[in-house]
């Protein structure tokens, strides 16, 4: 998976390459997807969300330029997938979920794998996660019509941020928060999962 459809596409970080070569993706996956895990495409993870796209997992987090100090917030855990890989890069990764079923099956995979570096949350990821910022990194694995200002508030100086914005046409941006202010880098267009508001579907 990581040669052919991550390393061949560009990717270049062997800090991330290695990061998602460790992390078995797999076990973030329902058993009716297990014979997807490592195709070239999203997986149904039920309630409505998915696993992102292998390529997308690695390229979203090689434009982070996690460091090994940094602090992240990441907005919509999901699977717990992008949140491992994370995990394997920076000292902290702070992750809001808003489905409580995804929330606990993720935490639960998380807890099995070890990771003492990861706090998550159950909220609505459009308020991020005031109480721990500021973070030196934001990324966010769903779609807000027009990004919250709220994640832009908890972005350090000189932090960077990914986030697919849009509702019908969705364009990939980095934000990168200057003396300046935050500027803003349409990279890609994407399909993503909407972000919504929080929601119990127990």
């Amino acid at each position: 998976m990581v040669s052919s459809q991550i390393e061949a596409r560009g990717v270049r970080s062997q800090r991330v390459l290695e990061a998602m070569r460790k992390v078995e993706r797999h076990r973030f996956i329902p058993p009716d997807g297990q014979a997807f895990a490592y195709r070239d495409s999203p997986v149904p993870i039920g309630q409505g969300q998915t696993i992102s796209q292998p390529y997308i997992v690695a390229c979203m987090t090689e434009m982070l330029e996690p460091q090994p100090s940094d602090r992240v917030l990441e907005i919509g855990t999901g699977s717990g997938y992008q949140t491992a890989v994370l995990a394997e890069l920076v000292a902290e990764v702070c992750t809001v979920e808003n489905v409580e079923r995804l929330a606990n099956r993720a935490k639960t995979i998380l807890n099995q794998m070890d990771y003492k570096n990861i706090c998550l949350s159950l909220g609505d990821g459009h308020q991020g996660w005031p109480e721990a910022a500021p973070f030196d990194k934001v990324i966010v694995t769903a779609a807000p019509a027009k990004l919250p200002k709220a994640l832009l508030d908890q972005l350090k100086p000189g932090g960077r941020m990914i986030v697919p914005v849009g509702r019908w046409r969705q364009e990939l941006m980095l934000i990168h928060h200057t003396p300046d202010g935050c500027q803003r880098e349409r990279l890609m267009p994407v399909r993503f999962v909407p972000m919504v508001r929080r929601l119990n579907l127990d």
